[in-house]
């Protein structure tokens, strides 16, 4: 088998893992994204992560957590394709001779490059998965305002088709690019970083799995810790209306969130993200690796 074979195959159990682990956690946090801001002398929809968890609970069941989950789902084999096969390459590219070890400087780079080319998977992919799991939140209060638009992942695609055409399906494209090249560039390098520093050296074949899911964790939170107010903006643009939109474009969600709610509002489901991105990078990068090494 292949090295763009072993990574596609790795990178899909890898990103399978990632999904049914974190996904809940991303159910909320958009959630909170979501949410209308209150008006005067009136408290959020949702006063934090555990309310949220708990509405969702009481109005859709334990199955409204994973909602939206359909869409990753369907592409988390050409997503994760994709970004380990751009990554595997770049690598290659860049080592100076074949079996070289690369610098963290490398895998940094490494790491932007794949997320340059997984932008234009993620973007339409995301923006489906975020109308689903929204919808709830700002279409009004109980189960009966539960899934009063779309019916599923394809009935959102048929919808923005309808609606905007193509490039409909592309909104967002810009903050996708901002979260996912310098996110990528970070996760990357500090996963890197940290298992060399686990290992005491270059040679990290020799780590056990508990070090990989420590390193995956690490590294997660570092994608999220570096580029979350881009992901904020990514969620409020995607799920505007296509024909009365709230926000004119990405600098403009941005200035408006900064205007009505402060630089918090840039950060609204950071604590899910968070608690998430331990977890299921530690599960994505624990089975990329094992898949990886029993290729071969």
């Amino acid at each position: 088998m292949g090295d763009v074979a072993k990574d596609l195959t790795a990178g899909t159990v890898g990103g399978a893992a990632q999904l049914v682990v974190g996904h809940p956690f991303d159910t909320i946090k958009v959630k909170l994204q979501s949410q209308p801001t209150p008006l005067p002398g009136q408290g959020p929809r949702y006063s934090g992560a555990m309310d949220a968890v708990r509405q969702t609970i009481a109005a859709e069941g334990p199955k409204g957590l994973y909602k939206g989950m359909g869409a990753p789902l369907a592409t988390v084999a050409a997503f994760n394709a994709v970004l380990f096969t751009v990554r595997g390459q770049m690598e290659t590219m860049l080592k100076s001779e074949p079996g070289a070890s690369l610098s963290v400087g490398q895998q940094v780079t490494c790491g932007a490059g794949a997320g340059v080319a997984v932008s234009f998977l993620a973007c339409p992919t995301e923006l489906i998965k975020c109308r689903l799991q929204a919808q709830s939140s700002v279409s009004g209060v109980g189960a009966a305002a539960v899934a009063v638009k779309y019916g599923g992942p394809i009935d959102v695609a048929k919808q923005v088709l309808s609606e905007a055409g193509a490039r409909g399906l592309f909104k967002g494209l810009i903050p996708t690019l901002a979260r996912e090249v310098p996110g990528n560039a970070a996760m990357f390098g500090v996963y890197e970083a940290v298992k060399m520093y686990m290992a005491g050296g270059q040679d990290t074949s020799g780590l056990g799995r508990g070090s990989l899911i420590m390193a995956g964790g690490i590294a997660g939170a570092a994608f999220w810790g570096s580029v979350y107010p881009a992901d904020v903006v990514k969620s409020v643009i995607q799920i505007d209306d296509f024909k009365a939109p709230k926000y004119s474009g990405s600098m403009n969600a941005f200035k408006k969130i900064l205007a009505a709610e402060g630089v918090k509002g840039l950060y609204k489901g950071f604590g899910p993200a968070m608690c998430r991105s331990i977890p299921a990078n530690g599960a994505c990068f624990l089975a990329y690796e094992v898949t990886r090494s029993s290729l071969g």
